[in-house]
């Protein structure tokens, strides 16, 4: 099977979620499959239930903190978290591979773009890979072959209802 490359991108409620039920869909089929959370550090539902379900599932920073919020050092620290969490996610030998917020993590500037534009040139031919992020980076965007963008008309977000378990997280 040829392995192809999707991105899901935007400001829209769903990026995450449609990656997470891709992978959901590979395991139910027996494929092997990579999560690479960029971003993330806090306890998420479907973290669990993928790897219940066998998958391999790398995350991590620095601190809990969002990126803003970190100095220069917690920066360079979650940028090698991030390289080194890439690196292990590539030589995994998946035949799915999640990069979940890869693309916020290359705007946010604590994951090289042309690392990963390499990574995708030069992918396993049978490797799937997925990119979520709010930005639609076009070196990223040139080697796609599927591109949904995902547009927030309306969020709960905005009348002041946080996050929800098992919702949103």
């Amino acid at each position: 099977m040829q392995g192809l490359i999707h991105v899901y991108y935007g400001d829209g409620k769903g990026k995450t979620t449609a990656a997470m039920g891709l992978a959901m869909r590979a395991l139910g089929a027996g494929m092997r499959v990579t999560v690479l959370q960029f971003l993330k550090n806090r306890p998420s539902s479907e973290v669990a239930m993928l790897e219940k379900l066998g998958a391999k599932v790398l995350r991590g920073q620095a601190n809990d903190k969002f990126i803003f919020q970190m100095n220069d050092a917690e920066r360079e620290e979650t940028a090698r978290i991030h390289a080194e969490n890439f690196r292990r996610a590539a030589e995994s030998g998946c035949e799915l591979l999640v990069l979940d917020e890869a693309l916020s993590a290359v705007s946010a500037g604590v994951f090289s773009q042309e690392a990963l534009v390499a990574f995708l040139k030069g992918k396993p031919p049978a490797m799937e890979v997925v990119l979520t992020g709010h930005a639609a980076l076009e070196p990223v965007m040139q080697q796609a072959d599927y591109i949904t963008h995902m547009v927030c008309e309306r969020h709960p977000y905005a009348r002041g209802i946080a996050a929800r378990q098992g919702i949103e997280y």
